[in-house]
């Protein structure tokens, strides 16, 4: 994975394994991630898990393949 998808996958655990979710619900950082539990994850993290996708959709985009991810 290219280095700038792993600062993004970074902060993005972080923010899930800090949010309510994980500590007072009790669930796994998976089954925040999970859409039926999207509501109990702060903004924030879905802004991060939304750039998330982009970034990795961009690395199977080809014409942004050889170019690189925007940053």
């Amino acid at each position: 994975m290219p280095s700038s998808c792993k600062e993004i996958r970074a902060e993005l655990a972080e923010c899930i394994l800090k949010s309510d979710c994980v500590l007072k619900d009790g669930l796994s950082a998976k089954e925040c991630l999970h859409v039926d539990n999207e509501y109990r994850v702060p903004k924030e993290c879905t802004a991060i898990k939304k750039s998330f996708f982009e970034c990795r959709r961009g690395m199977l985009d080809m014409r942004n393949r050889f170019r690189g991810n925007k940053s």
